[in-house]
């Protein structure tokens, strides 16, 4: 999502690389859940978070989509975003404990909490939020152990991938302004990117060869 927010009064004014320290060791977190509360639909998942959830779940997009997620208009395209419990806000993961029960294939947005990205020149950097985490005096971690996420330099490329393929489309639904074309371009990425079951093999020749037909017809 596009944020306009002064990053002065959201961060420590650093910009970090994967290979850079940031304080973000919490200590794994002690019993609080808090970031996994009261998120509203701002948890919103991409490609290889429905990759994660139903090749380790084993379960479909279909499937989750009856309980788990929903979807909402971000940008102007419709993606899928985690469901909160009714009750307390918090996440339909959590256990009694209130632990992540899908902490080892978590969603990006939650690997990625206190941190977040900013986008310039077509790539991006990491930057510490400074007033999100409740922990105090959090200890510093090298971000790529923190995010835990294998060949994260491919991980990076997709992410960034993804987020300028997000943006680009959204600037051609405001330039052509067509409700009926943003309805069938928004139904045409849910269906190849988010419908379409995933199998257990290599993600990133699944999403490139996924994107190549959507560049084909759009």
């Amino acid at each position: 999502m596009e944020r306009n927010v002064d990053m002065a009064q959201i961060s420590d004014g650093k910009k970090y690389t994967s290979n850079d320290l940031a304080k973000l060791g919490c200590g794994d977190c002690a019993g609080c859940s808090k970031c996994c509360h009261g998120m509203g639909e701002s948890i919103i998942l991409d490609p290889y978070d429905i990759y994660s959830l139903t090749t380790n779940l084993e379960t479909t997009f279909s499937e989750l989509i009856k309980d788990k997620l929903s979807l909402s208009v971000a940008d102007m395209i419709i993606l899928p975003h985690l469901n909160l419990k009714a009750a307390d806000e918090g996440c339909l993961f959590l256990d009694e404990n209130g632990r992540c029960s899908i902490h080892s294939f978590r969603p990006g947005i939650c690997r990625l909490f206190p941190l977040g990205r900013i986008y310039e020149d077509e790539s991006f950097s990491y930057f510490l939020q400074v007033n999100e985490c409740a922990k105090q005096n959090r200890t510093k971690v090298k971000i790529k152990k923190w995010l835990g996420i294998p060949n994260l330099s491919q991980y990076e490329s997709y992410i960034n991938t993804w987020h300028y393929f997000l943006k680009n489309m959204k600037a051609f639904l405001e330039e052509q302004n067509n409700e009926e074309m943003a309805k069938k371009i928004n139904l045409y990425i849910l269906k190849i990117f988010f419908e379409e079951p995933y199998d257990n093999e290599d993600f990133y020749t699944q999403f490139e060869n996924r994107m190549q037909r959507m560049q084909q017809i759009f």
